[in-house]
């Protein structure tokens, strides 16, 4: 017993026996058409993604890319502006690759210009060449931020001498060039100045210089100790202070009331002055004994009763005794005693030295504006006011949330202002309307090619289909010559016929009425 595929095999053979030229290459362009279809379907579902390996190279530097990538026979579409695109699977590893070999060498030169020994060379090319590298780490460090296409960095430094010339000091000069359009963040800026002050011995930060591509000097190099610089950095106190109190009060806002539903404006006034001050004070209340000098004295005088002066016998016997001579004479005895106490009391003193540094707080204003709420959509969008105890509300909300002290509160007369009022969304609004349109267009355009191509695949297998049954319809055409026989042809048996009546009726019927029907030169 003969199996599937043969019997399979056996018909289609003798399918295509029975068919005619016309409808054999008819057949065999159908095929054709079909394999290519399916062929270029597969080849186009199946292409590798292209991803960006390296952009806005100059020619040199794509030359050697081109042929690094030739050698490594990776395929590679390079479009204009430098762009090098490269099948997504390899990027990371082609740049890993690449960056083995030292391609793309960018801008400078870094430290590997001390790789090759160099003997023999002087010491004014050796610092050169230390100069060199210096710049072009510098340089490669500062193009790999985010916001940073390219850099150039430019260094002075003066030379180490016995004798120093505190006058000459390292300057430093960096040229780079933004993606795009954007303008470079502060925070980058200072964060470029800070990378190469402390890169090079002795350089300031304030006597490092940016400029962009667009001519701009995004740094001002001021002294610390200048009225200038003072200045400066007063305004730069005073603005971080300001937009750190909005963005704080915007974003509690916002959190509540929705993006872009409220603007915070905050203006402070510092106080810019140093104040030292000493204050002594005295309590006479809480004396302190400090000492106390105690003097005592004891005096003894004589008198006689008339003639005011001692009496006596004067001589050995007055000395020897003493009482017959005190009898003998009428005399007084006067005795004085004095006690002087001398304290001494320290008066209570209080020494107090303050400090007042400059940054504190003198005033705050804040200006907040807040969007009407909208009712409806389109045309029949309306705002709807606030009530004034949700306007209220708000108002202090903002006040607690910046620590302002209005009217009584303190000793600032800060001050708030809060008004509502519609915004102009109508820009926005079409934005996003077009960006929502442009994202349904994308998604409709991308359901209508998926669906295209089924369509287009169906389509080739549905004609192919149709030639195959239109070449199993051929008629039998058997015209009778002489003796009921054409030349070249054989006598159709009663077998034949009968299988051909039972395998296939319509066409016996075709070449029934065909045989029936008269020949060239022939009569009905």
């Amino acid at each position: 017993m003969a199996s599937p595929l043969s019997q399979l095999g056996n018909q289609l053979a003798t399918i295509w026996r029975q068919l005619g030229i016309n409808q054999r290459l008819s057949v065999v362009l159908a095929g054709l058409v079909v394999v290519g279809g399916l062929i270029g379907l597969s080849a186009w579902s199946s292409r590798a993604e292209m991803a960006l390996l390296y952009g806005k190279l100059d020619e040199a530097e794509a030359g050697r890319v081109v042929a690094a990538l030739t050698d490594n026979k990776v395929p590679y579409r390079v479009q204009g502006g430098g762009s090098i695109y490269v099948p997504a699977d390899k990027v990371h590893a082609l740049r890993m690759q690449l960056a083995a070999k030292g391609i793309p060498k960018g801008d400078g030169v870094g430290f590997e210009i001390f790789d090759k020994p160099n003997f023999g060379i002087s010491d004014f090319v050796q610092r050169a060449n230390y100069l060199r590298a210096v710049q072009g780490e510098l340089a490669r460090t500062i193009s790999q931020l985010d916001e940073i296409e390219a850099a150039r960095v430019m260094l002075v430094m003066p030379e180490n001498r016995l004798l120093v010339d505190a006058q000459r000091r390292s300057t430093a000069s960096v040229f780079i060039r933004v993606r795009g359009n954007t303008e470079l963040a502060a925070s980058a800026v200072n964060s470029i100045r800070f990378l190469v002050a402390n890169s090079v011995e002795g350089l300031q930060p304030n006597n490092v210089s940016v400029v962009d591509n667009r001519g701009n000097v995004l740094t001002d190099n001021t002294e610390n100790d200048s009225v200038a610089g003072l200045s400066a950095g007063q305004m730069g106190a005073r603005r971080n202070i300001e937009q750190y109190l909005a963005q704080k009060a915007q974003g509690m806002l916002e959190k509540v009331l929705g993006p872009g539903q409220a603007v915070v404006r905050v203006a402070v006034e510092i106080n810019t002055e140093t104040i030292n001050r000493i204050e002594e004070k005295f309590d006479p209340d809480g004396q302190v004994a400090r000492s106390t000098t105690s003097t005592e004295e004891n005096n003894d005088s004589n008198s006689s009763n008339g003639s005011g002066t001692a009496g006596g016998v004067v001589g050995v016997a007055a000395n020897v005794n003493p009482e017959a001579n005190a009898a003998s004479s009428t005399a007084s005895v006067t005795r004085q005693k004095r006690k002087t106490v001398t304290s001494q009391y320290e008066i209570n003193k209080s020494v107090s030295t303050i400090l007042q540094s400059a940054g504190g707080l003198q005033r705050v204003s804040a200006a907040v504006f807040i969007a009407a709420k909208a009712a409806g959509a389109g045309a029949e969008r309306k705002a709807v006011p606030r009530t004034p105890e949700e306007i209220e509300k708000l108002r202090r909300i903002v006040q607690s949330a910046l620590g302002l002290q209005v009217g009584d509160a303190g000793v600032r007369t800060d001050e708030i202002t809060l008004e509502e009022m519609p915004f102009n969304d109508t820009f926005p609004v079409e934005v996003a309307q077009h960006l929502d349109q442009q994202q349904k267009h994308a998604e409709w355009w991308a359901l209508g090619q998926n669906i295209g191509y089924g369509l287009a695949a169906l389509a080739i297998l549905f004609v192919f289909w149709r030639a195959v049954k239109r070449a199993t319809t051929e008629t039998i055409v058997v015209a009778p010559g002489a003796n009921g026989k054409s030349p070249g042809e054989g006598a159709v048996t009663a077998e034949v016929l009968n299988r051909l009546i039972r395998d296939n009726p319509s066409n016996m019927n075709q070449a029934v009425r065909t045989w029936l029907a008269p020949g060239p030169g022939q009569r009905n």
